[in-house]
């Protein structure tokens, strides 16, 4: 038995050490999970901030593609409104008085020959207001300069529309069905490759992708032709000659957004035919990268500004505005923290340098630049999801040891006592084949000599039917031992309680016990003090103290003082039933285990008293079935006293 246990227990454990590998292994994985799982949440959250992004950048360009024409310039005259023959009217553009409108910033209009004009020329001339306004003054300024500096020279061999357009000369006037040249411009060289270069990096270790924002290279954006009257084309000519003089008469009678008529202009002169109509073409917005610029420090490889062509009958000229990075950088930032999630921060990257702490890179690619948004995540909020699914995983591992160890460890307790009683019944077989055969011996001996006349003397019979009768009596006590037992252990023994003097029931015990005492050399000797009526079962009780009485005589035959004493006592809980010998008493390290049943201080083979292990087992079970108890004392000056408590009940 012991040697399928050593098998089951290595089977057991080789399985135990597989399952915390195993789940190791899981642990591990698990946790990688949890960071793709987070990398997942970066990819998400990114992909959404693009998709903000270019729905605002969308609305801007529908905006701007909408603008009339007319508005880059400080005078536009207003087709919506027919005044019959009156002169044309003409409102200073929605465009003056700042720079600034939305992500566009300083819009223009450059005509074939290299002029410059804005929306905010009157505020470059007019005297009056660089010195009210000397900081838009400056800022004007610089941008007209800007302008003729670094996008007139670029927009010069820009090719569109098959149709070449020169600083300083005419445009050749071969038409194409194409509108889609655009990206053929070699717009500025160097630094479109190097962008090229760089979105072709890769970076070692870095996780992250490319969020392409497709706002200014849709295909799907298409020309506008619009049909208007000759006389507001030609309207908004002479309204924006640049001469200064003519813009300074102008701005006296100008107002804001209030009507303006032309001085020195009649209808005759600019409206000879008032129904005359002319086609304008509108091309869509491009992006282009210039250098140079007063401005900060750009994110991108350049200046950005968006430029688009107008075609009036055989008129060209380019229309556009720098891109406000800030404004842009800024809707980027406001998209990213409104979007991130617990735990989450991020950056704009000012170098492409790898970066340990950074957890994700997400390139927002414009198509004519790039911004890389650095996002971090919290070491603590992770570390803390995977150390606390290492906890519930290794705290599930150590249940499981313990639970395994419990189980093995009382899997072998129970084979250790179920081993132990196949031996104590062996024992008891061979314990109560010993007390049976010696009286039975005894009787069988004194029956075959009476049945066979061999005793003649009259004191000789009377001792061998005195014999007869204590191994009859003894072989009774063996038997009714072994039936109470087999009855208590299968749950059919029945107690019968009735109201007595418990006195009375000893008493009587004593006297039956008494020529057996005396046959082995004691008295016993009773102190019973005065006891009222109660409930017990009488049956139970002389079971208690014969088997008591027994237990004495047999352990204390070699005792000098061979006394045994009986007493009962009472206290507001139990009445007490004590036996008190004088022999050489119970080691304490045994007096729990002489009430289990089966149980022998000495070895079956050796053992020189008589009993089977079933007598203090009994009066153990007897005792509790009186809700008493039972316990061991030491006698003075030597012995045991086996006190049995039982529960007062009248």
């Amino acid at each position: 038995m012991y040697r399928r246990l050593i098998i089951l227990s290595v089977i057991i454990a080789a399985a135990l050490g597989g399952l915390v590998f195993l789940g190791y292994h899981a642990t591990e994985k698990w946790a990688e999970g949890l960071k793709l799982a987070r990398l997942g949440e970066f990819a998400e959250v990114a992909e959404q901030i693009r998709q903000d992004v270019k729905r605002k950048l969308d609305e801007f360009i529908g905006a701007e593609e909408n603008r009339r024409y007319t508005e880059y310039q400080y005078y536009y005259a207003d087709d919506n409104i027919r005044t019959g023959q009156q002169k044309i009217p003409v409102f200073t553009s929605p465009l003056s008085g700042r720079l600034e409108h939305g992500l566009a910033y300083g819009h223009f209009q450059i005509e074939l020959d290299g002029t410059v004009l804005t929306p905010n020329d009157y505020i470059v001339l007019n005297a009056d207001v660089q010195i009210a306004n000397s900081e838009l003054y400056a800022k004007a300024v610089s941008n007209t300069i800007n302008i003729k500096s670094n996008v007139v020279p670029v927009l010069s061999g820009l090719t569109v529309n098959s149709y070449k357009i020169g600083v300083g000369r005419k445009a050749t006037a071969s038409r194409s069905t194409s509108s889609k040249k655009l990206e053929e411009a070699e717009l500025v060289k160097g630094e479109s490759q190097k962008r090229q270069r760089r979105k072709s990096q890769t970076f070692q270790g870095q996780t992250g992708a490319n969020y392409p924002i497709e706002s200014f290279d849709n295909v799907d954006r298409k020309a506008q032709i619009i049909e208007q009257r000759s006389v507001v084309f030609q309207t908004n000519i002479a309204a924006n000659a640049d001469e200064a003089v003519q813009i300074q008469e102008w701005s006296q009678q100008a107002d804001g957004q209030q009507q303006a008529q032309m001085p020195g202009q009649t209808q005759s002169d600019v409206q000879p035919q008032i129904d005359d109509t002319v086609q304008v073409k509108i091309e869509p917005f491009v992006p282009i990268i210039v250098p140079g610029g007063s401005r900060e420090q750009s994110m991108f490889d350049g200046q950005v500004f968006l430029v688009r062509h107008v075609q009036i009958e055989d008129r060209h000229f380019w229309q556009g505005f720098q891109l406000n990075e800030a404004k842009l950088i800024k809707g980027v930032k406001e998209s990213a923290n409104r979007l991130i999630r617990e735990g989450m921060s991020f950056e704009l990257a000012q170098t492409e340098k790898e970066s340990e702490d950074v957890a994700y890179r997400a390139t927002l690619d414009f198509g004519f630049g790039d911004l890389i948004l650095d996002f971090k995540d919290n070491p603590i909020l992770i570390g803390r999801q995977i150390s606390g699914l290492r906890i519930w995983y290794f705290s599930i591992v150590v249940i499981v040891l313990l639970a395994v160890t419990l189980g093995l460890a009382s899997l072998w307790r129970y084979a250790q006592a179920q081993i132990k009683l196949a031996q104590k019944k062996d024992d008891f077989i061979s314990a109560v084949s010993h007390e049976l055969r010696t009286p039975l011996t005894s009787i069988r001996m004194y029956s075959e000599m009476l049945e066979r006349d061999w005793v003649k003397s009259e004191d000789k019979l009377a001792e061998y039917y005195k014999s007869m009768r204590q191994e009859s009596e003894r072989l009774s006590r063996l038997i009714e031992n072994v039936l109470d037992f087999s009855r208590i252990q299968r749950g059919r023994k029945k107690y019968t309680f009735s109201v007595g003097n418990l006195n009375e029931c000893i008493a009587g015990v004593v006297e039956m016990m008494t020529p057996y005492a005396a046959q082995n050399g004691f008295s016993i000797k009773t102190q019973l003090e005065q006891i009222g009526q109660m409930a017990f079962d009488g049956d139970a009780v002389k079971q208690i103290v014969v088997n008591l009485l027994d237990n004495a005589i047999k352990y204390a035959r070699n005792a000098q003082d061979k006394i045994i004493t009986v007493r009962t006592k009472s206290d507001s809980q139990f009445v007490l039933i004590e036996v008190e010998d004088h022999g050489p008493g119970v080691p304490h390290r045994q007096r729990k285990k002489i009430f289990d049943e089966f149980y022998r201080t000495e070895a079956e083979a050796t053992r020189e008293t008589t009993g089977t292990g079933l007598g203090l087992a009994l009066v153990k079970k007897f005792a509790q079935a009186h809700n008493g108890f039972v316990e061991i004392l030491t006698a003075k000056p030597a012995g045991a006293i086996f006190r049995v408590g039982l529960a007062a009940q009248s």
